[in-house]
């Protein structure tokens, strides 16, 4: 691969990341980069490894899961060099955002993961966030890891009725009897 694609790659990363106000994981990026033939896995890998070490963007790591997100240096980067996308690779960037924004932003505002505690226990670390905002944040312990690992292999798909329920419990009063 040639270093002018590898630029390209990179811009596209950064470009992404630029135009979301919420961060990317690999396979985000890849559903847009790869399925649209702009370069392979392998070719979109070593591109985010190579801003990863140039601190062009910086990794959050939640469960085995890296999301991106561009910083600074990266941010001023695709200042300097955003012209060498064409306009055309822009436009199918923005339509997939646009035409995606809300799938991305739930996969990065429900965020599960857990970690050992005390007497082999382990705490279930769930959070549901908005912007930058955090709506709910849940610790719950556990006896075993594979309990760790079903709440928050479910967290994503029950969260939503979770919040609800403790809004309704919390705020709604019981008719006296």
């Amino acid at each position: 691969m040639n270093r002018e694609s590898l630029k390209l790659y990179k811009l596209m990363i950064m470009y992404m990341l630029d135009n979301l106000p919420f961060p990317l994981t690999t396979s985000q990026l890849s559903e847009f980069i790869v399925a649209n033939k702009y370069t392979s896995y392998f070719q979109l890998q070593q591109s985010i490894n190579e801003l990863v070490e140039g601190s062009y963007i910086w990794t959050e790591t939640v469960r085995n899961t890296s999301r991106f997100h561009l910083s600074e240096s990266g941010r001023e980067t695709l200042s300097l060099l955003g012209n060498i996308i064409p306009d055309t690779i822009k436009n199918d960037i923005l339509s997939y955002l646009d035409e995606n924004k809300y799938k991305l932003r739930e996969e990065a505002d429900i965020i599960a993961d857990f970690f050992p505690a005390k007497n082999g226990e382990y705490t279930v670390m769930t959070q549901i966030r908005e912007n930058d905002s955090i709506l709910l944040e849940l610790n719950i312990n556990v006896v075993s890891r594979d309990q760790a690992v079903a709440i928050c292999d479910r967290w994503a798909e029950k969260s939503n009725d979770i919040y609800q329920m403790l809004i309704k419990a919390l705020l709604i009063d019981e008719p006296e009897e």
